[in-house]
């Protein structure tokens, strides 16, 4: 909080007239305003800190001021009050205004008023606004300074936790020691102290004791607050890395890096990785890489969706775009998934949103260049024309993989995947086994030019082609399903070959040498998707 207090500090001091904190810990932001302002090493000039709510009036630590609970009345005794103070207004959004209530415009420019008293006056005052969500007026944007007050550290709730455990005598904790701390209070990071705080309870009353075996409650408490964010989700994956078929040199990548933010990596003095842009043919694996990261990893998924972070309030998305880096940064270390983030960034050049998308996409590019939480970044995209240059270049990702149309090697690792995910019952599978390498190398080379989803789907049709007939699964059945599917290979040929003449120079081939060597037998099952896209393959080859 060092320098969180700093910054706090240098904006009363200079004098700033209105200080905006949107949080939802009140009592905890109150006592760190306190502890500032009453800090002369920090502050030189000390304040009298006063605090205000509509329903309870004006009032300091020590006494009960004024029942007043009309906004005007209280800028007016703001205006009168002649020492150094510092004014922390409670809810003060609701008269700025929203989509539901017109703004109160008399209070607005009363608040426009008083500006020159606070910035000029040879009496120190400020004004803080302490609410739960950002709301600014157009008339006040010059005017008020926004300021991030960061999430519970691990040192904070692990204060909180032992004050809860000595509060609480009769449950168990025999068996918890410091490194069980530790993790109960590192799987905690990312809620507020009041989140967290009910959390730990949660797990106390549950068993009537608290060991590191809670630490499952805590996270699956977490999970629900961050999904009330709007704009992250918390996702939880049972993929591995045998989950994924082909993409040799991406997963190489990933598993080097894997344990890059323990002790043991700081004795080599590496950075930790900052991100990686998977880019390629949609329907290649590129999302279930993400998802298997976490497992791979064993750290927390978290996806952004950058459309939720837009907002039509003044202000609002720029807030939720701090908030949810302050999220991802707080339960680090972590991974982001940011899932077509083309998408998410197509408009960065228009000038008919007043420039909030260039400024989202700014702060975002900033955070990537420079953050130091161990936060991995993995983005994937489909359309990489309609990326911004800015987000390819060098720092931002360490390096940007290209997925092409699976292999025949890697066709038949992608069948493995499918046959042994589904022919489990030994009444379906009599024919059709799931280890049976010769079907698996007749429908690698039947689906040349397929993408791995199209791969999967025709494993499903031809199941339910057998289920819809109660037998057992045949190999016709695999047949019908490969004739009946147009590939995508064929139906965007077009696109693809401008995908990997992209590709050739910006990005590297996520499959291994070996892997992109195709079979071509002649095959009466052999698809004729064109030999021009299986021949010539994106991404520059190297060796992971």
């Amino acid at each position: 909080m060092n320098n969180t207090g700093k910054n706090l500090s240098d904006l009363l001091r200079a004098r700033f007239p209105y200080i905006y904190i949107a949080t939802y810990e009140e009592e905890r932001a109150v006592k760190f305003i306190k502890e500032i302002v009453t800090n002369k090493l920090q502050i030189k000039v000390p304040r009298e800190v006063f605090i205000w709510t509509q329903a309870a009036g004006l009032k300091t630590e020590e006494r009960n001021i004024s029942n007043i609970s009309s906004p005007l009345k209280l800028i007016e005794y703001i205006e009168k009050y002649e020492k150094d103070s510092l004014f922390i207004l409670y809810d003060f959004h609701v008269f700025f205004g929203n989509k539901q209530r017109p703004a109160d415009n008399t209070v607005i420019r009363a608040l426009r008023d008083l500006i020159p008293v606070l910035k000029t006056n040879s009496v120190r005052k400020n004004i803080i606004f302490i609410s739960p969500e950002l709301i600014i007026p157009d008339s006040l944007q010059k005017d008020i300074a926004i300021f991030d007050f960061p999430l519970p550290s691990m040192e904070e709730i692990k204060i909180r936790l032992n004050k809860m455990i000595n509060a609480n005598k009769k449950i168990d904790t025999s068996s918890l020691t410091e490194e069980d701390k530790d993790k109960l209070c590192k799987a905690a990071l990312g809620l507020t102290m009041q989140e967290a705080e009910n959390a730990f309870a949660l797990a106390m009353v549950q068993g009537n004791d608290l060991s590191v075996k809670d630490i499952n409650i805590i996270l699956s408490e977490k999970m629900q607050v961050i999904r009330k964010t709007g704009m992250l989700e918390y996702v939880q994956s049972n993929l591995g890395i045998d989950d994924i078929g082909g993409l040799d040199n991406l997963k190489k990548w990933l598993v080097k890096r894997s344990d890059s933010w323990s002790e043991r990596a700081k004795k080599y003095c590496i950075p930790a990785p900052k991100g990686v842009l998977i880019t390629g043919i949609p329907g290649c694996g590129k999302s279930i890489t993400a998802k298997a990261m976490s497992s791979i990893w064993q750290l927390p998924l978290l996806r952004l969706d950058i459309g939720k972070i837009f907002s039509g309030i003044v202000g609002s998305s720029e807030e939720n775009m701090r908030k949810a880096i302050a999220t991802v940064e707080a339960v680090a270390p972590s991974i982001l998934w940011i899932d077509e983030i083309e998408k998410g960034l197509n408009g960065t050049s228009s000038y008919n949103d007043s420039g909030v998308s260039s400024r989202i996409f700014a702060t975002f590019l900033t955070w990537m260049q420079e953050k130091t939480a161990p936060v991995f970044v993995i983005a994937t995209a489909n359309n990489i024309n309609r990326l911004p240059p800015e987000l390819l270049r060098k720092g931002r990702f360490d390096e940007i993989f290209f997925v092409d149309l699976p292999s025949f090697k890697e066709r038949m690792e992608i069948f493995r995947v499918h046959l042994r995910k589904r022919l489990k019952n030994d009444e379906v599978c009599i024919k059709i086994k799931h280890n049976n390498e010769e079907i698996i190398k007749k429908l690698a080379i039947a689906t040349e030019g397929f993408i791995g989803s199209e791969i999967e789907q025709i494993v499903i049709s031809a199941l339910y082609d057998a289920f819809f007939e109660n037998r057992p699964l045949e190999f016709s059945d695999f047949e019908k399903a490969i004739s009946n599917t147009v590939p995508l290979s064929s139906t965007q040929k077009e696109q693809i070959l401008a995908i990997r003449e992209w590709a050739n120079v910006r990005a590297v081939c996520a499959s291994s040498k070996e892997s992109i060597e195709d079979y071509k037998p002649a095959s009466d099952l052999s698809s004729d998707c064109g030999d021009d896209v299986i021949s010539s393959r994106g991404g520059r080859r190297l060796d992971i």
